[in-house]
């Protein structure tokens, strides 16, 4: 029985895509590992605790005894100087400073700071007897570094950091192992380290430019405030793309053809695509998976670049994440050494 052309084709089609290892990971698996990645940082647990800080003046502990006993915001004392950076980002809803009338810093565009002064206000007018209205004076905080942009934007620098050092370098070498062309290169007196290190160098490069693109953009579109020095985050950026580059090498090491390299990559990507703290924040998810979450090389370079972008954070301050970097582009770039094949 001859079939019609169109259904030959149509089958012929079908095999041909599930011949596709990443296109089927990405349309059949990718949706329910992300499904599940998302479900567990958006799982159900009570609503997030509201922090209000009163500064550490005189006055301020008879301000925490009167707050103590009301409920729906936890109290903290906390110097001036750290008050104001933590309002700024988003870490306090309400700043109560003390004195003969009291002051509220909050952020009117933000339902948690308004909410915060309402329950702060009605609990020192209860303390106070309600016999005479307690004396405020509202000091309004606007300033950028609590929007949700400011806070993604570092996010989808360190997400193109890690595409571009994974695909690369991983993608151009198999795509060179799969025309031969490294083949060539055996004959040559050229070590194989000079080799691997120019292509993470040659990839590493190009991390200025995705770097400046993405902070001119967030400055002039958004007005995003940048505390920390250009040079610091410049670094943290090639670090980033260190890392990235190493273990691009290391997928593609042994792999000859682009369907499997593909289908590796992925896989590797996947889980810092998920657990990273690239749309939200990585402490959402709960504390016995912490440990991994922190360990992996895209939570380390987004939490960095957030902590100087946002909050000028140094780079002695910020070790322990450079370390984490340091150490997956260093042992993948050992290990990539090792394995490595021409052809």
């Amino acid at each position: 029985m001859r079939h019609h052309p169109y259904v030959l084709l149509t089958h012929a089609r079908m095999k041909e895509f599930l011949r596709e290892p990443e296109v089927v990971f990405w349309v059949f698996v990718f949706p329910f590992l992300l499904a599940i990645g998302l479900g567990i940082a958006f799982r159900n647990k009570p609503p997030d605790e509201i922090i209000v800080g009163v500064v550490q003046v005189d006055g301020a502990d008879r301000v925490v005894a009167a707050l103590a006993p009301a409920g729906g915001f936890k109290v903290e004392t906390v110097a001036a100087a750290d008050a104001a950076r933590r309002l700024r980002l988003g870490k306090i809803a309400l700043v109560v400073v003390p004195g003969p009338s009291y002051e509220y810093r909050y952020d009117p565009t933000r339902p948690d700071s308004v909410l915060a002064r309402q329950r702060v206000h009605d609990a020192l007018e209860r303390a106070a007897g309600r016999a005479d209205p307690v004396e405020v004076r509202d000091t309004l905080v606007t300033e950028p570094g609590a929007r949700y942009i400011d806070f993604l934007i570092p996010g989808m620098l360190g997400m193109n950091i890690m595409s571009g050092g994974m695909w690369g370098v991983g993608f151009v070498l198999v795509e060179m192992r799969s025309r031969k062309l490294l083949k060539r290169l055996i004959a040559t007196p050229m070590k194989r380290s000079d080799f691997l290190a120019a292509m993470m160098t040659s990839r590493m490069s190009v991390v200025f430019l995705q770097l400046a693109m993405l902070l001119v953009f967030g400055r002039l579109v958004f007005k995003m405030v940048i505390q920390g020095s250009i040079g610091s985050i410049a670094l943290l950026a090639l670090i980033g793309a260190f890392s990235f580059s190493g273990l691009g090498l290391l997928v593609a090491s042994r792999t000859s053809k682009i369907e499997t390299v593909s289908g590796l990559m992925n896989l590797v990507m996947l889980p810092m695509f998920v657990f990273s703290g690239i749309f939200f924040s990585a402490d959402r998810f709960p504390g016995v998976i912490q440990p991994f979450v922190r360990a992996l090389p895209l939570t380390a370079l987004n939490d960095a670049l957030r902590a100087s972008i946002l909050e000028g954070a140094t780079l002695p301050s910020q070790i322990g994440r450079i370390g984490v970097m340091l150490a997956w582009g260093v042992l993948s770039f050992l290990f990539a050494l090792k394995l490595f094949k021409w052809s």
